[in-house]
């Protein structure tokens, strides 16, 4: 597992520092409101900078946490301090390309949150129980949208209903616990 590249949590918030959508892989924020304090304190270090065309990485209570924005939405990474800047900011990355490609390019709040089920499957796709799976958001995409056009099928959309279901699930646990 120490060779595996690993992910903390991964953060979308708002414009304002408000939960969009949220996944933590670790124990280290046991309760929610150290999960909420953690993301304000995040928020709040890095709204001054300017994270729109490039990533950016700070250093932040021992952890490294890459940052973009893209419109009114804040993409954070946070990685151990013995992580690799670079992993995490090609996780960072390919799962920003993947929703500003989902949202088509509308990365506001409203969109996100008609589409949390797709954001949710695309945080699926790139980390699973902290271990890196994917950073490349074609592959990342092609997985979200049942492979592609081509080959489409009913077995396809049962599959992504499943999933959507899934996410459902996973994303009111997450709002509950």
């Amino acid at each position: 597992m120490e060779s595996c590249p690993s992910v903390k949590n991964i953060l979308v918030l708002d414009s304002e520092g408000k939960r969009v959508a949220v996944k933590y892989y670790s124990d280290d924020w046991p309760s929610l409101s150290s999960k909420q304090a953690f993301e304000k304190s995040v928020f709040a270090k890095t709204q001054k900078t300017s994270a729109r065309t490039e990533a950016e990485i700070v250093m932040f209570d021992s952890y490294f946490v890459v940052y973009k924005f893209i419109q009114d939405l804040h993409f954070f990474v946070t990685g151990g301090d013995e992580e690799n800047e670079l992993i995490l900011a090609s996780v960072l990355q390919g799962f920003s390309e993947a929703i500003d490609y989902l949202l088509r390019n509308k990365v506001h709040r409203r969109a996100a949150l008609e589409n949390l089920d797709l954001i949710f499957l695309c945080l699926d796709e790139v980390v699973g129980g902290g271990i890196v799976l994917e950073t490349d958001a074609k592959a990342i995409l092609e997985k979200v949208s049942g492979h592609g056009l081509e080959g489409s099928g009913s077995l396809t959309e049962q599959k992504l209903s499943s999933a959507l279901a899934t996410a459902r699930e996973h994303f009111a646990r997450s709002i509950f616990s």
